[in-house]
């Protein structure tokens, strides 16, 4: 190799982005041990070391890849650099954030809280806290379960009867778009307890996206596809089931993915009613005791959550409907 080409040849083992997420964590750590906090009243921001120190090690590692090709390869790494910007922008949306709150006091406490205090309530409530997250979890599943397996059974119901279609699909569309939480007082009042009323309600606003996406996927089929079918003798169950079905199920997982956001929203409002126990009723008592760091990482925490779910649905729709990826827009 010619001495010109030594200088490219290490330039391009560097990642210019990684390199400056990395810096960009190394001074958020020293802007946060270096600037002394700043008294607020009654209100002593603990952990600022912890979360000082907890920049620094994230730039020490970020240097590594950014410096070394190598460590850069694989998977893991390609998805590294896509998070390049990402890596960068984070630092300085915490920068401000601890600037503004915890070293000038711009934003007053107890109202606006800074990063470390995060910590605070991870190290400090984090069993009430998970506690809470596991409840949640636990009713999301039984109210999105039910409304998404009814829903389904509904809409391919109406899609392929003309009997349904005709008395079914009228109450559908003038009961469906009625918001879930707008029944709040009577689903708790007719049904059982509480618990039972949140899963109704959850399972409702489930329920009419999933039925409507159903129903619009068989009623689409090309009715060539029952015409090959029936001339190789397949029966009435047959037709829907290995026939109607999966050529719907790319608007199924449509339904499925707006009943995941409809559900999560009126999970919170019936945990806020009624529930003893979940983030909605942790947010209810965060903001009755004034912890606004609380209520801070319990809506990172629902963020979170939510992300990871659909995340989740996003793969199992990936491995489902893998046969379709020619013909579907994935």
């Amino acid at each position: 190799m010619p001495p010109s080409a030594i200088p490219i040849a290490r330039a391009a083992r560097l990642w210019p982005r990684g390199l400056l997420a990395a810096l960009a964590w190394l001074g958020l750590g020293v802007l946060t041990l270096a600037w002394p906090d700043k008294p607020a009243g009654f209100s002593d921001w603990t952990f600022t070391t912890e979360f000082g120190l907890a920049a620094l090690v994230v730039g020490a590692l970020l240097l590594v890849p950014a410096l070394v090709r190598r460590a850069r390869g694989g998977r893991a790494g390609a998805r590294l650099v896509h998070a390049g910007a990402w890596l960068v922008a984070l630092p300085g949306l915490l920068a401000l954030w601890e600037v503004f709150t915890a070293k000038l006091g711009l934003l007053p406490p107890p109202f606006f809280a800074p990063p470390q205090s995060l910590i605070d309530v991870a190290v400090e409530d984090w069993p009430r806290l998970g506690l809470s997250t596991a409840h949640s979890v636990r009713l999301l599943a039984h109210g999105f379960v039910l409304g998404a397996l009814v829903g389904f059974i509904t809409g391919v119901w109406i899609g392929w009867s003309r009997v349904a279609g005709y008395w079914v699909h009228p109450v559908l569309r003038f009961l469906g778009p009625v918001p879930a939480s707008a029944l709040l007082p009577l689903a708790f009042f007719f049904a059982p307890s509480s618990y039972a009323a949140a899963v109704f309600l959850i399972g409702l606003a489930t329920f009419f996206p999933v039925a409507v996406l159903s129903w619009s996927g068989v009623a689409a089929v090309n009715r060539q596809y029952y015409d090959v079918a029936r001339t190789l003798g397949a029966g009435e169950w047959f037709l829907v089931l290995r026939v109607a079905v999966p050529a719907a199920l790319p608007q199924v997982f449509v339904g499925l993915f707006m009943g995941l956001g409809a559900s999560f929203s009126v999970l919170v409002t019936a945990e806020m009613m009624g529930v003893k126990a979940g983030l909605g009723w942790y947010l209810q008592w965060a903001q009755g005791w004034a912890a606004y760091a609380n209520m801070y990482a319990a809506l990172i925490v629902m963020a979170v959550l939510c992300s990871g779910l659909i995340t989740l649905l996003f793969t199992v729709r990936d491995r489902v409907l893998s046969w379709q990826k020619g013909t579907v827009k994935w």
